[in-house]
């Protein structure tokens, strides 16, 4: 999915299925980018948790969308300059494509909007850490920077697996930042897998019915 004139992301927060209302755009502040938030104000730093948390309120929206599908609820959301130009979910059962995972498929309509594969200036949020293939397409997609919820311990390839994006002998190297709605992110995979579990859980064998007291009228 690709927004081409999408509406610029509001300091308010976005509720789960909601479409963000119209808004000025909010510029990105660019001592943020660069990893080293600590020099930023408090204010630039609140202003900065707010979008980072509408944003990624929208791959949560995202997200959903797999799980409706019977996909593993993930979520992504392309960023250019404070406005939504791209969002993708997880869909590699329904497209019969294994590549298809939700930043691939926000990558791509990204890309597609924009008349270019390099995606310069570009912000990628997401709702689960980048497995080895994504962080690769992150690269050479030239994404400046990538920000995520939920770690995966299993898959991740951000650091909690192999991390890389911190490896010297790859040309580019997009900025990385962790932790953005990392519980709710996390909860809905969670919630996601123990309601596929209870479906596939064998029913209950019925109860032999108890036993009937005879009742003896006089």
């Amino acid at each position: 999915m690709a927004f081409s004139n999408s509406p610029a992301i509001p300091e308010s927060d976005q509720s789960a299925g909601q479409d963000p209302a119209p808004a000025a755009s909010l510029p990105l502040q660019e001592e943020g980018r660069t990893g080293a938030p600590g020099r930023l104000p408090a204010a630039a730093h609140e202003q900065t948790d707010a979008r980072d948390a509408a944003i990624m309120r929208l791959a949560l929206d995202q997200a959903h969308n797999a799980w409706v599908l019977g996909e593993v609820p993930v979520g992504a959301v392309v960023v250019r300059d404070g406005v939504v130009i791209a969002t993708g979910f997880n869909q590699p059962i329904g497209s019969i494509d294994p590549t298809a995972h939700a930043e691939i498929r926000a990558l791509r309509a990204a890309a597609q909007v924009l008349g270019n594969y390099r995606l310069t200036g570009c912000t990628l949020y997401v709702t689960l850490e980048p497995c080895a293939m994504c962080a690769g397409a992150i690269q050479h997609a030239r994404i400046a920077e990538l920000i995520y919820g939920a770690a995966d311990p299993k898959t991740g390839a951000c650091g909690s697996v192999a991390n890389l994006f911190a490896e010297p002998r790859l040309n580019h190297h997009a900025q990385v930042r962790s932790g953005v709605m990392a519980q709710e992110c996390g909860q809905v995979l969670a919630d996601f897998f123990a309601q596929r579990r209870q479906q596939r859980r064998p029913p209950e064998p019925p109860q032999p019915p108890g036993e009937i007291e005879e009742i003896i009228l006089e």
